[in-house]
C-alpha cells in the first residue's frame, strides 16, 4: 500500500472545475492565460500546484490510453456532474490505495449493509487499526488521524456519495444504462485477471452481486459486451473500441 496526503488535500478542494482544468493543463498553461485566478479563486499558487499534484496523482492517472480516451471526452463533453463524479471516484480509489482501502473496510459495508450514515469516528478507528500495522502511518497522531477521517467523508460527499454535516447520510447511486457501461469497460480496462468473480472493484457498481449479475446479462447490453458467467466464474469480452464508446452511448 503507497499511502499520500491527497484524500486530505482533494477533500479540501474548493473548485471542482480544476479537475477539468488539468485535464490538460497545468498551472503553467495557466499563468501563461492570464494567471491561476483567470481560473479559480484559489488564493495562492502554491495551494493550486497542491491541487495540480493531487488532481493528476490520484484522479487523472489512468490504466491504459484507451481509458484515457474515454474519460478524457467524458469529462470534456460533460464537465463536472454526477456522471463524472462517480467516473472520478473510480479512478481515484483504483490510483489511491488509502481511499480504496477505506471504501473497502468503511463505505462499502455500511452501504451495502442497508446502513443510513457514517460517522468520523468509524473512519478514525478504521486508520488506527491499520496503523498498528502499516509503518507509512505509524508516526501520524490522533489529530492527523482525525483530520484524514474527516476529509475522507468529505470527500465521499463531494463525490456525491454522502450528504450533510456532522452525521453523513449515505446517498445510494443508481447506475443508468451509459454509466453502467461505463462502469463495465472501467472494470474491463483495469482487470488484471480474466475471471472477475472475486474482483474487489464489482463493489463500485453500487449494486449486490445478484443485482448485478443479472443486470450483467440483460440483453440490452450485449451490444457492448460479451458475458460468460458459471457461478463460480465470470468474464466480460467489450466488443465496441474505447474509442468509439462515448458516441454510441451519447
Amino acid at each position: 500500500m503507497n499511502i499520500t496526503t491527497d484524500i486530505n488535500i482533494l477533500g479540501g478542494l474548493p473548485d471542482w472545475e480544476l479537475v477539468k482544468v488539468f485535464l490538460t493543463g497545468s498551472v503553467e498553461t495557466m499563468k501563461s492565460r492570464g494567471g491561476t485566478h483567470s481560473f479559480t479563486q484559489i488564493k495562492t499558487e502554491k495551494s493550486v500546484k497542491r491541487f495540480e499534484k493531487a488532481i493528476k496523482q490520484s484522479l487523472l492517472k489512468f490504466s491504459n490510453k484507451n481509458l484515457e480516451l474515454l474519460f478524457h471526452k467524458l469529462l470534456n463533453d460533460k464537465g463536472i456532474c454526477n456522471e463524472t463524479l462517480l467516473v472520478l471516484f473510480w479512478n481515484g480509489s483504483l490510483n489511491n490505495d488509502l481511499l480504496h482501502y477505506l471504501n473497502d473496510k468503511v463505505y462499502f459495508p455500511a452501504l451495502y449493509s442497508g446502513r443510513t450514515s457514517l460517522k468520523n469516528d468509524e473512519v478514525e478507528a478504521c486508520l488506527k487499526e491499520l496503523q498498528a500495522t502499516n509503518n507509512q502511518i505509524a508516526s501520524w497522531s490522533d489529530i492527523t488521524i482525525a483530520t484524514t477521517a474527516s476529509k475522507y467523508l468529505t470527500l465521499l460527499k463531494k463525490f456525491t456519495l454522502l450528504e450533510g454535516g456532522q452525521k453523513k447520510s449515505i446517498n445510494h447511486p443508481l447506475l443508468d444504462d451509459a454509466v453502467f457501461v461505463l462502469f463495465i469497460y472501467w472494470l474491463s480496462g483495469i482487470s488484471e485477471k480474466a475471471n472477475l468473480i472475486d474482483s474487489p472493484w464489482l463493489n463500485y457498481a453500487f449494486s449486490e452481486r445478484k443485482h448485478l449479475i443479472d443486470k450483467l446479462l440483460q440483453k440490452k447490453f450485449s451490444k457492448f459486451y460479451n458475458v460468460t458467467y458459471l457461478g463460480d466464474k465470470l468474464t466480460i469480452e467489450t466488443t465496441v473500441p474505447y474509442a468509439e464508446l462515448y458516441d454510441k452511448l451519447y
